[in-house]
C-alpha cells in the first residue's frame, strides 16, 4: 500500500473501511459523519437486495444473526461484477466457495439460498422460449422433445421448497428432492417437484438430439427393468404432456 500513489491508497482505505468498519480505520482527515453516510448507504443497499432475494432464508434468522451473515459476505467477498442484479449470484458463490461453515449455520443454508436464487436468475435470464426449429404442436412420442432453456431441473438433499419458519429440518431427506424451476411463455416463474422418473426423463431430453420421446421412455423402462414397458410409455406420455403444458418442454425438434 505504501508504494501506491496517494489517491489510490486512499481509495483502498476508503473501500476497506466501508466493507469492514470495525476492523479497518477510515481514511485520515475525513469527517466520520460523512463516512457514516457511505457506510450505511453501501451496506444497506446490499443487505436490502439480499433480504429481497432470499425472503425465506431471511425469516429463519433473527436480526443480529442475519446482519452478521451479510456483514461477513460484504466484508470478505470480492464481487466480479458491479451489477446489483448479480449480487445474489455473488452471494451464492461466496457461500459455496469461500465461506467456512460456522457452528450455528443452518444445515440447508447453501441449498435454500440456491433454490431462492433460481427464481431471480430465471426471471432476468435473457434466454427465450421462442426457439427456432421447434414445432410447439409436435407429437412428443414420435418427435424429438425440446427442453426449454428456461427450465432447470435441480436436486437438493433437503426439501427446500417446504422450508420455512414452521418447518426447519435438521437432517437431509431420505431421498433427494427434485425440483424443476421454469419460466413460461408469459414470463411467469414456477416451481414443480418431480419424481425420479420425471427427473430422469428431463435429463435424457437435455442430453438428447436424435431420439424421439418413445425411445427415451424405452430407455427409462430398460433402466428400471420394468416388466411392462408399455405402462412406462403410457405414463411417460402423460408426463410429457404435462411438461409441455407448463412450457418446460417447448415442442419437438424440426429437422433441418
Amino acid at each position: 500500500m505504501e508504494s501506491l500513489p496517494d489517491f489510490i491508497r486512499r481509495q483502498y482505505e476508503f473501500a476497506a473501511h466501508i466493507r469492514d468498519p470495525e476492523n479497518q480505520p477510515a481514511p485520515a482527515d475525513i469527517e466520520d459523519r460523512r463516512m457514516a453516510i457511505y457506510r450505511e448507504l453501501f451496506y444497506n443497499n446490499v443487505e436490502g437486495f439480499l433480504s429481497g432475494t432470499f425472503p425465506v432464508l431471511r425469516t429463519l434468522y433473527n436480526d443480529t444473526d442475519w446482519q452478521l451473515l451479510v456483514r461477513d459476505y460484504f466484508s470478505h467477498h470480492r464481487a466480479q461484477t458491479p451489477l446489483f442484479l448479480e449480487i445474489p449470484r455473488e452471494f451464492i458463490n461466496w457461500l459455496k466457495n469461500e465461506r467456512d461453515t460456522q457452528a450455528n449455520d443452518l444445515p440447508f443454508l447453501r441449498e435454500l439460498a440456491h433454490y431462492e436464487w433460481a427464481e431471480l436468475a430465471l426471471s432476468i435470464s435473457e434466454e427465450s422460449t421462442d426457439q427456432e426449429n421447434v414445432n410447439p404442436e409436435g407429437n412428443l412420442l414420435t418427435g424429438i422433445p425440446v427442453l426449454s432453456p428456461l427450465a432447470w431441473h435441480l436436486s437438493y438433499r433437503f426439501p427446500v421448497h417446504r422450508i420455512g419458519p414452521d418447518f426447519i429440518p435438521e437432517e437431509p431427506g431420505e431421498q433427494p428432492t427434485n425440483i424443476v424451476v421454469y419460466r413460461n411463455r408469459q414470463d411467469a416463474v414456477g416451481f414443480m417437484e418431480v419424481n425420479p422418473v420425471t427427473k430422469r426423463l428431463l435429463e435424457l431430453i437435455s442430453e438428447n438430439s436424435s431420439k424421439n420421446g418413445k425411445l427415451l421412455l424405452d430407455c427409462i423402462a430398460l433402466e428400471m427393468s420394468h416388466p411392462q414397458p408399455q405402462v412406462v410409455i403410457a405414463g411417460g406420455a402423460e408426463i410429457l404432456a404435462g411438461l409441455a403444458a407448463k412450457d418446460i418442454i417447448l415442442g419437438t425438434k424440426i429437422n433441418t
